[in-house]
């Protein structure tokens, strides 16, 4: 287990915008009376970056952003099983480089669903309980981890449906998995979460030879040698609560608890002892009214009806902007930034989405 560091205080934010980038609500859209839990845009192909998809019941519904704050609907998928509840959702790369939507929720199933089509394309069973998140390999994007209830992360192969790799066993989660991602430049290392408090990072270098054979396998999914993967390369307690998203920040770490903030930290590993290191804690990002469970962050950070942007390239750091709307009065569950930082949208408790277009 890793030990926080004993030098300097973290730099703490303020809650004073400083007006850098003013952003006016656009659009409010109701999709539906049930949560919607996730919103994401899809960056991984360039001809449609002002595409994004939500998830709220049993649906997967696809969007483009237009010119005067427009939200015009694309496709809707809705699954066979009326009592799903999907809770996450993230844009990944077919065969032919089209984009999918992978999805996961409540029955613990992934769904790979074409974007043009409207229908299944994939579905992934493994898992044992539901799934809490699904991240995209930004390098590769056809390989998604996903992060369950039963304890465990597991990498998937979109392209051929085959779990290359489970992280779980003698190191890994005591208690449920709430957030997994990957490493936006170090493709073998991947960041968990969840409600044991801890923050786990894995390296899959030495199993890296399964993942490549992933794609020029044959046989039928199921007869994939799947290897576990038991043990991380860092343990870090930085909460003393449970952790429900964490993200990648170049080598630095972001996480967040139900403490009203979310803290930048620096994960030190020794190099000859596995699993242990040192916590050095850079900054930390006040969040009011974030003290209910399954908020997600996307690096720009969210809370109780209303969005915090946050500049990650300051310390102390400096508060963006701080978006709230008079009728925006449910929690917002995610937040999704367009590729050029112009369009925010939020996803809410009660079934709306809000768009936000940047004024300067």
């Amino acid at each position: 287990m890793a030990k926080t560091a004993v030098g300097c205080e973290p730099v703490v934010g303020t809650l004073t915008a400083s007006k850098k980038r003013e952003y006016k609500v656009t659009n409010r859209l109701q999709e539906g009376k049930r949560p919607l839990y996730a919103i994401a845009f899809n960056f991984i192909d360039a001809r449609y970056f002002n595409v994004f998809a939500t998830v709220g019941g049993n649906r997967v519904t696809i969007y483009h952003c237009l010119e005067g704050g427009v939200i015009g609907v694309l496709q809707a998928y809705v699954d066979e099983d009326k009592d799903e509840s999907f809770y996450t959702l993230s844009w990944a790369c077919n065969v032919d480089g089209t984009p999918v939507v992978v999805a996961g929720g409540m029955n613990g199933i992934i769904r790979v669903i074409d974007a043009g089509s409207e229908k299944i394309h994939k579905s992934f069973v493994g898992h044992g309980e539901s799934i809490n998140e699904i991240r995209t390999q930004p390098l590769k994007p056809s390989l998604v981890v996903s992060a369950s209830k039963d304890e465990s992360v597991r990498l998937w192969n979109v392209h051929t449906g085959i779990c290359i790799l489970i992280f779980a066993g003698a190191g890994g989660h005591r208690n449920e998995v709430l957030s997994v991602d990957f490493h936006p430049s170090d493709i073998y290392r991947i960041a968990s979460c969840g409600m044991d408090n801890t923050v786990k990072i894995w390296s899959m270098k030495e199993f890296w030879t399964y993942v490549e054979k992933s794609f020029t396998w044959t046989d039928l999914p199921s007869k994939f040698p799947t290897k576990y993967v038991q043990f991380p390369v860092f343990i870090a307690s930085v909460h003393s609560n449970y952790v429900d998203c964490n993200r990648w920040l170049g080598d630095f770490v972001l996480s967040k608890s139900v403490d009203n903030e979310i803290v930048l930290w620096e994960p030190k590993t020794k190099e000859q002892s596995p699993g242990e290191g040192v916590v050095d804690i850079l900054q930390k990002y006040p969040v009011p009214e974030c003290d209910i469970w399954f908020i997600k962050f996307s690096c720009d950070f969210h809370y109780n009806a209303a969005a915090i942007v946050w500049e990650l390239q300051s310390s102390p750091p400096v508060l963006i902007a701080r978006l709230s709307h008079v009728h925006c009065k449910s929690p917002i569950r995610q937040t999704a930034m367009s590729f050029d930082g112009s369009t925010i949208l939020s996803c809410c408790e009660d079934g709306t989405i809000w768009r936000w277009d940047a004024t300067t």
